[in-house]
């Protein structure tokens, strides 16, 4: 097998791993070494940049072969697909020339489980190093530690690497047995907890060595699978905060489970990806990290399931109609931010506004609070929007339009990754 089958194959059988994203890393150029990566340029393997130029890394398994079986896997042992392997030398080389012909501006490095974590682990450490060290790469890497590696393993792939991800992948252990019983939640669990220690000894370091070597500069991410095994919404995002404050991890990306492989235990092919519950996910991930919210205040034991018909935000505001309405002009920016269609920009807009005048229920369009959701929740001088009369079925009904309004799909669908 020659390497571009090698390279159809495996990075085919990457696409389900949705844990790639901007890095956030910043690494310089430097003299006699190709390349550089920085908070700007850093994306998925087709994104865009924060001044509009379209990114992309090399996404790809260092082979397909796997000892585990997990039920949920396309790569499971068990699972007739063709199989390849990348040797160190070829995939080095493979990134190197993609680069050089501006294909690609970095490489995302994952893989299946060949003969065991520590093998498969110092595969990707050679192949990392060869770029590095021989090929003087010092563009954006990120790769994957297998749960179950030596500690000494992941602190050499930490150093190579801009970013590290462990895969949590199922939300609970007794998801974890049932559907991966080769892994374990500490085989997982342990080099996250290893990560963040080391990554902050690293930026220690840095303070008082400016040329210390830097351990994974990005941080650390992890993805859940959503929709394979019968997790609430509810513990899921109890355990997407954890992570966030434990792990101080960068990322958790959800990934709707796509059936790929038959079996029993799971969902058939005929079903289709929860897409709009992953959706859902994203948006209280996002509540999470910039909005200030906590868990238990977005979902409870009596109501464990985000709404269908309305995001987290507005669902909160309805379960709280007596915080409302908030006067803009005096209200802090933590209190605007509950505000459904008050961002984090629109909010610090709101506070650098008023500090010139008092502001109108007219100005906040034009400060991008998107007025269709916030209307209902806000007044600006004593006043609400001119003309607006409502109760709280018509409120449900005017959220449920605005909703559908921007989901890209009429069925209120988040569109696939892998359409």
């Amino acid at each position: 097998m020659d390497v571009l089958d090698k390279l159809e194959i495996l990075t085919d059988a990457a696409k389900y791993d949705a844990a790639c994203t901007s890095s956030g890393g910043d690494r310089g150029s430097r003299k006699g070494y190709i390349g550089n990566t920085s908070a700007s340029v850093a994306g998925c393997c087709h994104s865009f940049s924060a001044d509009g130029r379209c990114v992309s890394l090399l996404k790809v398994l260092m082979t397909n072969c796997c000892v585990y079986d997990c039920k949920y896997c396309v790569n499971r042992r068990s699972n007739d697909t063709r199989r390849a392997a990348f040797t160190p030398e070829e995939l080095a080389d493979l990134t190197i020339q993609f680069y050089r012909r501006n294909y690609i501006e970095g490489l995302f490095l994952s893989s299946g489980v060949l003969r065991s974590p520590d093998y498969t682990t110092e595969l990707m450490i050679r192949c990392l190093h060869l770029l590095r060290e021989t090929y003087r790469f010092n563009g954006y890497i990120h790769a994957k530690a297998i749960p179950g590696t030596s500690p000494e393993l992941v602190e050499q792939l930490g150093f190579l690497a801009d970013r590290l991800s462990v895969n949590i992948e199922l939300p609970s252990e007794a998801g974890l047995r049932a559907l991966a019983p080769d892994k374990t939640k500490q085989a997982i669990l342990a080099p996250m907890g290893q990560i963040r220690t080391r990554g902050q000894q690293s930026r220690e370091e840095l303070v008082k060595y400016r040329h210390a070597p830097r351990f994974a500069p990005a941080g650390q991410s992890t993805q859940l699978i959503v929709g394979a095994t019968a997790d609430s919404d509810l513990h899921i995002l109890r355990l997407t905060q954890g992570l966030y404050d434990r792990y101080r991890l960068k990322r958790v990306f959800y990934s709707a489970y796509v059936p790929v492989v038959e079996h029993t235990l799971l969902p058939s092919r005929d079903t289709k990806p929860p897409l709009l519950r992953e959706h859902r996910l994203y948006q209280a991930d996002w509540l999470l990290r910039f909005y200030g919210f906590r868990a238990e205040e977005l979902l409870d034991d009596a109501h464990p399931d985000f709404n269908p018909l309305v995001d987290p935000k507005c669902s909160w505001a309805l379960s709280h109609l007596d915080f409302f309405p908030v006067e803009v002009n005096t209200a802090d920016y933590e209190t605007l931010l509950r505000i459904p269609g008050v961002g984090v920009v629109s909010a610090k807009r709101i506070l650098a506004s008023r500090r010139v005048r008092r502001l109108r229920v007219e100005d906040l369009k034009r400060l991008g609070v998107v007025m269709k959701r916030a209307q209902y929740f806000l007044t600006a001088s004593g006043k609400m929007a001119e003309g607006l009369r409502f109760t709280p079925d018509s409120l449900l009904r005017g959220l449920i339009a605005a909703e559908r309004s921007s989901l890209p799909q009429p069925e209120m669908e988040q569109l696939s990754l892998f359409a």
